[in-house]
């Protein structure tokens, strides 16, 4: 709107002030209408600046319009100009808008006060997911800690550019989240509007970016693996369940081998519950609440098994993942494969471009990162 020609700004004025406006030769024309029109700040700000507007600035309703603070819905947005682009036709590897995403919303929060309170935790919370200490509820007292938060920091064209410089580098048809992390790195040293010390907080937050997708990649390396050793997650399970009937019902459980009694097995249970942070003093409520699903299941006549309860299927999925660390370390790491550790990493890739959306280059190059992280 403020870049109009001036004379449409007087136009606006005369129909704010008297509800009519002149056209060209034509008569004066009547007009009862709310003009919806937007700026950036800079704009704005230089037009409250000069005192000859001052008529038509005391008309205006300003509404402050911050960029999107939700990583989930980051995507979204990116996904939509892909599809206006030319980058259509491109393979976007799963998880390389998300870092992408996680890098812009990071730039625009503003650090909390609130004790225990970062920027990964306050990005993870704006968009829905309940983190160690906080809760949704605390939403709105982190969004009144900062009026202007979201009114800075990277904007989707400045991801969309360099989304496309990375196509250009590349020499397959598909981008991959490293590819993406390192073309918006390399964006900052030609961006014209971005000095060294913003600079420096635009990497920081690529790192932070970075170090969330190594996470999403051995996860879904994980997830892959513990598919190929589906009865080792099954025996896991069931020797779990035994152990925590036996600990609710305060009673003692028979050793498959020598047939005598003994005690629950509190070293594999907890071994299991770690891996998702149940602490020692929740132990108990969630051996608990295990059992009463697996009742409730069994009233019902439908099977329970690990994939039945999410938390407890993520933790069996980790507990199994450690247990064969060196396997898969080995396994994606080796130059040269023997048959075994080739057919195991053909299944693998096979359940990736299946079932998670990788291609073959992707899939690959997912295996080749995730041994390099295992052997740091």
């Amino acid at each position: 709107m403020l870049k109009c020609d001036e004379k449409f700004l007087w136009n606006l004025l005369s129909l704010s002030q008297e509800g009519n406006f002149k056209a060209g030769r034509f008569a004066l024309i009547y007009a009862d209408e709310m003009i919806i029109a937007h700026t950036n700040e800079n704009e704005y700000k230089s037009f409250i600046g000069n005192k000859k507007n001052e008529a038509l600035q005391s008309r205006i309703i300003v509404l402050k319009i911050p960029y999107n603070l939700r990583v989930s819905e980051e995507i979204k947005i990116y996904e939509k100009l892909i599809k206006q682009g030319d980058l259509k036709d491109i393979h976007i590897a799963p998880h390389a808008l998300k870092v992408a995403s996680i890098f812009s919303v990071l730039s625009r929060l503003k650090e909390s006060k609130k004790q225990g309170m970062d920027v990964v935790k306050k990005m993870k919370l704006y968009d829905g997911q309940d983190v160690e200490g906080f809760k949704q509820k605390d939403l709105n007292e982190l969004h009144n800690e900062f009026e202007n938060e979201g009114m800075s920091g990277v904007d989707p064209r400045y991801v969309i550019n360099r989304l496309s410089s990375a196509l250009i580098r590349t020499t397959t048809r598909c981008i991959n989240p490293l590819d993406v992390l390192r073309a918006l790195k390399d964006g900052l040293d030609q961006h014209a509007s971005v000095n060294k010390e913003e600079k420096d907080r635009l990497l920081n937050y690529i790192s932070v970016a970075r170090k969330e997708y190594d996470e999403l990649a051995k996860k879904e390396v994980q997830k892959a693996f513990v598919y190929s050793y589906e009865e080792s997650a099954k025996v896991l399970f069931d020797n779990y369940l035994d152990n925590v009937e036996a600990f609710c019902n305060g009673v003692k459980i028979r050793d498959p081998i020598t047939d005598e009694e003994i005690d629950p097995d509190e070293k594999l249970m907890r071994s299991i519950e770690e891996q998702i942070g149940v602490s020692e003093n929740a132990k108990k409520s969630f051996r608990e609440e295990i059992l009463i699903r697996l009742s409730s299941y069994a009233r019902k006549n439908i099977k329970f098994d690990y994939r039945s309860h999410e938390r407890l299927r993520d933790a069996v999925e980790k507990k199994l993942f450690v247990d064969l660390k060196d396997v898969v370390k080995i396994t994606t790491s080796t130059k040269t494969p023997d048959a075994e550790q080739l057919k195991r990493m053909n299944e693998v890739s096979a359940k990736l471009m299946d079932e998670y959306g990788y291609c073959p280059n992707c899939a690959n190059e997912l295996l080749k990162y995730v041994g390099s992280l295992l052997n740091r």
